[in-house]
């Protein structure tokens, strides 16, 4: 498949008024979801859903690789789904890929082509952040009200457990565990019966048990599921006459009861039961009933919103005060204790020099974001030890759980806070998707030189910086007096330059 030109965001691209057309995909481990909604008077509408079932996690081999026929169906798939959303901004479709693609040896092997079939960006969520979405979808598509939820995702790979007020989370937790991937684990050859179901039931029960206590002491008005899994497993109850469509406990054992009873998964006949469901049902059935018997569940309500509505409304968030990303880096400057002057002064000056090449270099809204985030968390690594504290801030921003961040969004704001100063470490500019390589390397070098202006970490004016660019030529005019009081700031110019070349770029300093 020819590489494709992924569309960049940009200022005008947004969703943030009436009658805009928005997307939002769920490249789940076991299917993958589409829904287009339009915005009419603040409240989404939706017009198109399509879904089809994949089952990536079954092509998983164990050792990071993906089996090539079930790589080519997934891509298919993305092709089918690219002609209905190719023609939308990029800032009106979001694209997540979940545990299949977490687990991945080389996610850009597949991430690439992924993209190039859509004609869109794709990013990975982490177990906690896809939990996030997954609430924000069910929490909308309810009444409000003032009750506790409980909400459980059973996917193909893993399994959400969130308990949420409200639309936020107050808890969060992602076990590797699904329909898909608990097939596979406990019935590979087919085969089922009750010691082996008794044998899954364990294990999977043991799993729970790292946080089902503090989910019942933190306790919840009323329980949600989302979810092919769950709401297929409510139809058959629906179907055996056992309940009008919520699943309670005694309909889910008797559930249990009949898929226990059959030898092979072949065997397996259940009202309701579509025939697309009937290989990875018992997988997915094993993992509600252990969740029920964990934490003392009575009765679910299965949910039809899910993943792909939290997307929505969460795009509808990012375009509004109410960025959820915005809270997450004013709670890590809080956590690590940043100096808040320090880093206003870097952001101001950074987002300055972005403005004057920002045209110049086709960098986008986007890119901007990024830039100030990264300035005001550019030192969150002093934390840790002053010596190498770039490395230690990146450490901490990409291997956090970061609320409103994908992966790559992770990536790369560990990126530009690894490469702020000393030597550029390139294989970390090269380790993020090719699209946003250039762009990511280059707001990395607007931000060396805005923390180079405030070397000091004073609080006087900076100096009115005056930035050009040409493909790979900078030239930075600074006041020649300014320059001449601040002497570390001129040595440290001077090895920029170095570092700069090193990578190919120049550097030149006009003194006015």
């Amino acid at each position: 498949m020819a590489p494709a030109k992924i569309k960049q965001a940009d200022a005008t691209s947004r969703a943030d008024g009436n009658d805009a057309l928005l997307a939002a995909l769920d490249l789940g481990s076991n299917s993958f979801h589409m829904v287009v909604a339009r915005r009419v008077l603040g409240q989404l509408r939706v017009v198109d859903r399509l879904r089809e079932m994949v089952r990536m996690a079954e092509g998983l081999d164990g050792h990071g690789g993906l089996r090539k026929d079930v790589r080519a169906r997934a891509l298919e798939c993305l092709a089918r789904f690219g002609q209905r959303i190719r023609h939308l901004p990029a800032g009106n479709v979001r694209v997540v890929a979940t545990n299949t693609v977490r687990q991945l040896r080389d996610p850009r092997g597949f991430l690439q082509p992924a993209e190039a079939a859509l004609g869109h960006a794709v990013e990975i969520v982490s177990g906690r952040e896809e939990a996030r979405l997954v609430y924000l979808g069910v929490a909308h598509g309810m009444a409000p009200s003032g009750k506790r939820r409980l909400v459980i995702d059973i996917g193909g790979g893993s399994t959400e457990f969130i308990i949420g007020e409200g639309y936020e989370p107050l808890e969060r937790e992602s076990l590797q565990m699904g329909c898909v991937a608990s097939t596979r684990r406990f019935f590979a050859d087919g085969r089922i019966g009750r010691k082996r179901w008794k044998e899954g039931l364990t294990e999977i029960s043991a799993e729970f048990q790292q946080f089902s206590r503090a989910y019942r002491e933190r306790g919840w008005d009323e329980a949600m599921g989302s979810s092919g899994t769950i709401k297929a497993i409510g139809e058959i109850v629906a179907a055996m006459k056992l309940t009008r469509g919520a699943i309670t406990d005694t309909a889910l054992a008797a559930l249990c009861e009949r898929l226990q009873a059959c030898e092979r998964i072949d065997d397996i006949a259940l009202p309701g039961l579509p025939d697309e469901r009937r290989p990875v049902i018992a997988g997915g059935a094993l993992v509600l009933q252990a969740a029920f018997n964990e934490l003392g569940l009575k009765r679910m309500q299965p949910s039809k919103a899910a993943l792909r509505e939290g997307l929505l409304h969460d795009m509808l968030g990012r375009g509004s005060e109410r960025d959820p990303r915005e809270a997450s880096v004013d709670a890590l400057m809080a956590r690590y204790d940043v100096d808040r002057e320090q880093a206003a002064r870097v952001e101001h000056s950074a987002l300055d020099l972005f403005d004057q090449c920002a045209e110049d270099w086709r960098l986008a809204a986007d890119e901007r974001r990024a830039l100030a985030w990264a300035a005001r968390v550019h030192e969150i690594g002093l934390a840790v030890a002053h010596s190498q504290y770039h490395v230690h801030g990146a450490y901490l921003i990409e291997h956090s759980d970061i609320d409103g961040f994908s992966r790559t969004e992770q990536q790369v704001l560990a990126a530009l806070v690894r490469c702020h100063r000393r030597a550029i470490a390139m294989p970390v500019i090269d380790a993020l998707p090719a699209r946003l390589e250039e762009p990511t390397l280059r707001c990395a070098l607007l931000l060396r030189l805005a923390v180079l202006l405030h070397r000091s970490h004073d609080r006087d004016a900076a100096p009115a910086a005056r930035l050009s660019v040409d493909g790979k030529h900078v030239q930075l005019g600074l006041p020649a007096d300014w320059l001449q009081r601040h002497s570390l700031t001129r040595q440290d110019l001077e090895r920029e330059r170095s570092e700069m070349a090193a990578i190919g770029y120049t550097l030149t300093i006009r003194l006015a």
